[in-house]
């Protein structure tokens, strides 16, 4: 998963759950522009700890994971 990936899956998290961008960014003080450009995949200055409350604000955690020896589906059609 790549950041433009990520910044797609926030965008639809916090649509299924009916928040506002502005709800979010009021909530844990970041500018709409910043959230913006994080969920349209755009270039975005933000740092892990925003990020990690954004995750945690819509209910979600990030762990970390050995890779697989495998490909995954994304690595085949990008081959």
């Amino acid at each position: 998963m790549d950041f433009k990936e990520f910044g797609k899956d926030i965008a639809l998290l916090r649509k299924q759950k009916k928040i506002s961008q502005q709800s979010l960014c009021d909530d844990i003080a970041i500018s709409r522009a910043t959230l913006s450009n994080l969920e349209n995949g755009g270039n975005v200055d933000i740092g892990l700890k925003k990020v990690l409350q954004i995750v945690d604000y819509l209910g979600y955690e990030i762990c970390i994971k050995e890779r697989s020896p495998f490909p995954v589906f994304e690595d085949i059609i990008n081959g």
